[in-house]
């Protein structure tokens, strides 16, 4: 097994703009992934499976809800812990970020920000140390960037709501405990809805033979007549702006998680040029390794500067959809574009299990696609800085 070897560059000094609660709790996710990520992820990755095991170290670090009050078993920290959370996290693998976010974004935020108080203190608690896992049910077989066409429904049946419907490509659907299901009622209203393992009619098949992310567990959702309790209603906010509200917080973390990635990427063509001899003298030494190199670490560091300050206006409560979008696309094509490269620095051995080069790169084709596709995202800047929608 070889040791992690990682050491996360700052180019331009970044370290003195975080608190000195923000690198505790980024070396503490660093630190935990290198002891509980790197040694495994290889092998669970070859095999297509996720390590259930690292749940209870995910909570420890706070991965699960990170910004979530105290009172409801979050750890109450800042936006800018959150995306050094997901990056450290992302450092170590894409598909073990997405279990993370999943809960934190698509499932605890909505519950926080969208339930009651009785729903807070029944799930909250629970979904924050790993007890419950949960998942999210937005996008539909017939139905992905299109949300709003959705044809997952439910009926009123005086003592309960009736659930029709399937969601599909739903990362931890095949062992989550509780899902926050996007639906629309008999008047065609979207409304969230938290469906509990264990309801008849409700089944969560995974999906199998995936290139990409084959350590996270991704699944369907399906809902057959299932009984949803009337208090499982999330009553404070309705419409696509409700489930839409949570992406921005997933596609948050995803700007910083790609980071993650495309540091590894990167600091593991470095060590690799400096130690790879051809024709007389390290590789490193050679003007086109140095072009990969020096690109890489600009536009790391571009990125790194994208997402701080929007973890800054994350914090003041400024932080608009469109530029979340804006760093969610420019982070996210940034990280496979270095690991590209950064696998052609490594040659052949890029395409070995011994570095993680191609399995990030294998990752973020997934990462460049959900939580909105790389070309959505390009349109949405489009309409905001044009005022002239172009998705229909």
């Amino acid at each position: 097994m070889k040791p992690d070897l990682f050491e996360a560059p700052d180019y331009y000094n970044l370290d003195d703009l975080l608190s000195e609660e923000h690198k505790l709790v980024r070396d503490a996710a660093r630190q935990w992934v290198k002891r509980d990520i790197s040694p495994i992820i290889e092998e669970y990755a070859q095999k297509a499976e996720f390590p259930k095991q690292i749940i209870e170290g995910l909570a420890e670090i706070g991965a699960f809800g990170p910004y979530i009050p105290e009172q409801y078993g979050g750890a109450g920290l800042d936006q800018i812990s959150y995306g050094l959370i997901m990056q450290e996290i992302e450092r170590g693998d894409s598909g073990v970020r997405s279990t993370a976010s999943v809960q934190s974004s698509l499932v605890m935020y909505p519950i926080f920000a969208y339930g009651t108080e009785e729903q807070r203190k029944k799930y909250l608690p629970k979904l924050a140390t790993g007890e419950w896992m949960g998942c999210f049910g937005l996008t539909e077989p017939n139905h992905g960037s299109n949300p709003s066409g959705m044809e997952t429904k439910y009926k009123d049946m005086g003592d309960h709501y009736l659930l029709n419907g399937a969601k599909l490509w739903i990362s931890n659907s095949p062992f989550a405990d509780v899902a926050v299901v996007w639906a629309k009622n008999e008047e065609g209203r979207i409304h969230g809805l938290i469906v509990e393992r264990g309801m008849e009619g409700f089944s969560t098949p995974e999906t199998h033979n995936k290139w990409s992310l084959r350590a996270s567990a991704t699944g369907e959702l399906i809902f057959d007549n299932v009984k949803v309790p009337k208090e499982n209603l999330l009553p404070n906010k309705t419409g696509l702006g409700a489930p839409l509200g949570c992406l921005d917080s997933a596609r948050y973390g995803i700007a910083w998680g790609a980071i993650g990635a495309a540091m590894d990427c990167y600091d593991t063509a470095l060590r690799y040029a400096k130690e790879r001899i051809q024709f007389g003298k390290p590789i490193a030494a050679t003007q086109l390794q140095q072009k990969k190199l020096a690109e890489m670490i600009t536009e790391i560091t571009k990125a790194q500067l994208l997402a701080f300050r929007l973890g800054q206006l994350k914090n003041e409560g400024r932080a608009t959809t469109a530029q979340i979008s804006m760093a969610k696309r420019n982070n996210v094509d940034m990280a496979i574009n270095i690991a590209r490269e950064a696998r052609q620095v490594l040659g052949g051995m890029g395409i070995t299990g011994e570095y993680s080069i191609m399995r990030h790169m294998m990752n973020l084709e997934s990462v460049i696609t959900y939580e909105g596709t790389h070309d959505i995202h390009l349109l949405i800047t489009g309409a905001d800085i044009t005022g002239h929608p172009a998705f229909k």
